[in-house]
């Protein structure tokens, strides 16, 4: 028999991840479920939470589910921090340069509890 030249080799890709579905838009998201992979990747990217410590906080998440859109997760991974960091910064420009004060969150609860009837 031929040995195969590493060369040669074909490359193994997958082009599909179980439990994996992709909407129209291009969003990612774990099939049957209201978590995007964007989600589950923006834990692990912030906070470094392995798959294990995804499905403590996830407990209605499968361990197919969480390693499935880790796996989307790391081999789209340029293209999903990207997302992450642009809403990121969407975020903190929402929320403004100076977060409320102690005393004006106080203000402002205090007015909304006398706009109850």
């Amino acid at each position: 028999m031929r040995r195969v030249e590493r060369q040669e080799r074909p490359m193994a890709t997958a082009d599909t991840y179980p439990h994996v579905i992709i909407h129209a838009d291009g969003e990612a998201s774990i099939e049957g479920t209201r978590y995007t992979v964007k989600h589950i990747a923006a834990e692990q990217y912030f906070y470094g939470w392995s798959a294990e410590e995804i499905l403590r906080q996830h407990p209605d998440l499968r361990p197919a589910e969480v390693y499935a859109a880790l796996a989307y997760f790391h081999d789209h991974h340029d293209t999903i921090v990207a997302a992450i960091e642009a809403g990121k910064t969407q975020a903190e420009r929402a929320r403004g340069s100076e977060p409320f004060s102690r005393d004006e969150l106080l203000r402002r609860r205090a007015v909304t509890t006398d706009r109850r009837p």
